[in-house]
């Protein structure tokens, strides 16, 4: 049985005072939350302090973004050990706009979640198709390729420790979602190629769906046998309407 799990990815928003006043409303909401595990991405200006507020609680902190190497002459990035001291227990990896904007590769995806894992920080590796790639037909052609480069040198036996995150590119923030039964055809095929590479431990590893995942679609999206939580954007910025997302096992389908 694998266990939910929600992510909130708050990508450049809030303040670190702002993500304090979040978890402060956030955290009473969850308090009773079951079978579900909640993360929240923040950036790398709130982690300490959103840390110290969710400590104690059962929301895990995550990055949202890291630099392979251990330390240097990388102005701007922050490595994975620093990420380890301020508590982050996941790192997100490979987000389709890192990929576009900042022209991260497939390599640099591997090499990201590798230094992650040697750090004890679970990668939640992202992959996802374009618009343009899914009406010609490829979208299992282009997740199945950028899936297997992305894991390129993570060992079978660590392999649980991942979360694979679906996201097609054209239902980020565009409020267009992929109908569950879409996105479930996506998520088989993700544990397919699992499956070909890691054996059994394929059916522990959790794949996340995202893209424009809200309170009024997330029960009919986790009804997927092969969705198993969901990466949330612009909808996890309210604590009130990720609380909603969070607790889904709760509400009523």
């Amino acid at each position: 049985m694998r266990t939910a799990i929600m992510a909130a990815n708050w990508k450049m928003h809030k303040t670190a005072a702002e993500a304090v006043a979040f978890a402060e409303a956030f955290l009473p909401l969850v308090a009773e939350a079951a079978d579900v595990e909640i993360v929240v991405a923040a950036p790398f200006t709130a982690l300490d302090r959103l840390g110290r507020a969710l400590d104690g609680s059962a929301v895990a902190l995550a990055a949202q973004n890291v630099n392979a190497e251990p330390q240097g002459a990388f102005t701007g990035e922050v490595a994975p050990g620093m990420l380890v001291e301020l508590g982050c227990r996941y790192g997100i990896v490979g987000h389709s706009e890192r990929r576009s904007l900042y022209g991260e590769s497939d390599a640099t995806v591997a090499s990201k979640a590798l230094a992650l894992l040697a750090a004890g920080i679970r990668p939640i590796l992202c992959v996802g198709e374009t618009l343009e790639e899914r009406e010609s037909g490829r979208t299992l052609e282009v997740i199945g390729g950028s899936l297997a480069a992305s894991l390129a040198g993570v060992p079978g036996e660590r392999a649980d420790e991942l979360v694979i995150a679906y996201e097609p590119v054209w239902a980020i923030g565009t409020g267009k979602t992929a109908t569950p039964q879409m996105a479930q055809e996506v998520h088989g095929f993700i544990r397919s190629q699992l499956a070909e590479r890691f054996g059994d431990s394929a059916e522990s590893m959790r794949i996340q769906y995202g893209g424009s995942v809200k309170p009024d679609n997330v029960a009919e999206i986790m009804a997927q046998p092969d969705i198993d939580g969901a990466l949330v954007g612009g909808a996890s910025l309210d604590p009130d309407n990720f609380s909603k997302i969070a607790r889904f096992a709760q509400q009523e389908s």
